[in-house]
């Protein structure tokens, strides 16, 4: 049985549409005109337990209006939603002991108080024992490493050490479904490789349901292995990210360091040359052929070393959007 149903799913918004100007100012008084905002259109999907789902789509797609409604934050305008069996908008108490949502733009953290006291009082919100207390804190601290600054008031803190405590003050009760709307948002190479190590973790060894949101590719390409992509508040494709990558990516690219220099004009028959500086190019060749493009380039010329690679994985959903739906190659 999955733990996250959603069927027809929608949220639209009325918005007041007002004129310009003092004129338009006092029409709006007498008169006003509304439209209809499709923030989520008729979406649904399905998630069992433990799954890890990348949930993406460009800015004003639906993906936190869809989240929130999850979580019980915001009431559809109609569809059904079931998670963990409960219907979210209903915020019933033993639903929110079992969910968690965290939004990296967002904090929860007292910002005056180390994160040490906020982490208490979530304590005594979701009424967790104190020897299980403990140990959860234990095991997060110490995946998360930040044992060092949970005594320093939250304002004093890095972004990434208070993302890491916002972490924290989320997974304190063990929560079995967590939605995360991103996470690495503003966080650097370094910590944004530390955020998803944390997640896949949490992941594998709590068994816990993850819905991922990020405009970092890489995240959802490190940690999701099934995508639902949603554009204008319809969704265009539910599944794996390896389907998105065989339809829509149409070349792999070749990184090549050359031991002696050469024409150019002896690789441009390879493939198309992206860019070519001695002693190294990368060249462009059909998806189907780069394995064979590869063995007649280390055949023909001074190749000392050859990589291939899938295109960036940005690049390709631009083409999802650009493309529309997309038919899954498994329902």
């Amino acid at each position: 049985m999955p733990i996250i149903t959603a069927k027809n799913l929608t949220k639209y918004y009325k918005v007041h549409q007002k004129e310009p100007g003092l004129m338009g100012s006092l029409k709006s008084l007498v008169s006003r005109k509304y439209y209809d905002v499709k923030a989520v259109d008729d979406i649904s999907f399905e998630i069992e337990e433990g799954e890890l789902i990348g949930f993406i789509g460009p800015n004003g797609a639906g993906k936190t209006t869809t989240l929130k409604m999850l979580s019980g934050l915001l009431y559809p305008t109609s569809g059904q939603v079931r998670v963990l069996g409960f219907e979210p908008w209903k915020r019933d108490h033993k639903y929110l002991k079992q969910m968690s949502l965290v939004m990296g733009q967002k904090n929860q953290l007292w910002w005056d108080l180390p994160a040490q006291e906020s982490f208490i009082l979530n304590k005594e919100i979701y009424e967790v024992p104190d020897e299980q207390y403990k140990k959860t804190l234990d095991d997060l601290v110490e995946l998360l490493d930040v044992r060092d600054v949970l005594n320093v008031q939250v304002r004093k803190l890095s972004l990434g050490q208070r993302m890491k405590c916002e972490l924290i003050a989320a997974l304190l009760h063990s929560p079995k479904v967590l939605f995360l709307d991103e996470p690495t948002i503003g966080l650097d190479v370094v910590m944004q490789k530390a955020m998803r190590d944390f997640i896949a973790e949490y992941n594998k060894k709590y068994k816990a349901t993850i819905i991922l949101t990020s405009h970092y590719m890489e995240d959802v390409k490190k940690l999701a292995k099934r995508v639902v992509i949603i554009d204008h508040g319809k969704l265009v494709f539910d599944g794996k990210l390896k389907d998105i990558i065989d339809k829509y990516a149409e070349h792999k690219i070749l990184t090549l360091e050359f031991s002696e220099e050469f024409p150019k004009e002896k690789l441009e028959k390879f493939g198309e040359i992206d860019s070519w500086e001695y002693p190294r190019a990368v060249i462009k060749v059909p998806r189907q052929l780069a394995s064979k493009r590869a063995a007649e380039l280390l055949e023909t010329l001074p190749v000392a070393d050859i990589n291939i690679e899938e295109p960036p994985i940005e690049a390709i959903i631009r083409r999802v959007f650009a493309g529309g739906k997309v038919e899954n190659k498994e329902q």
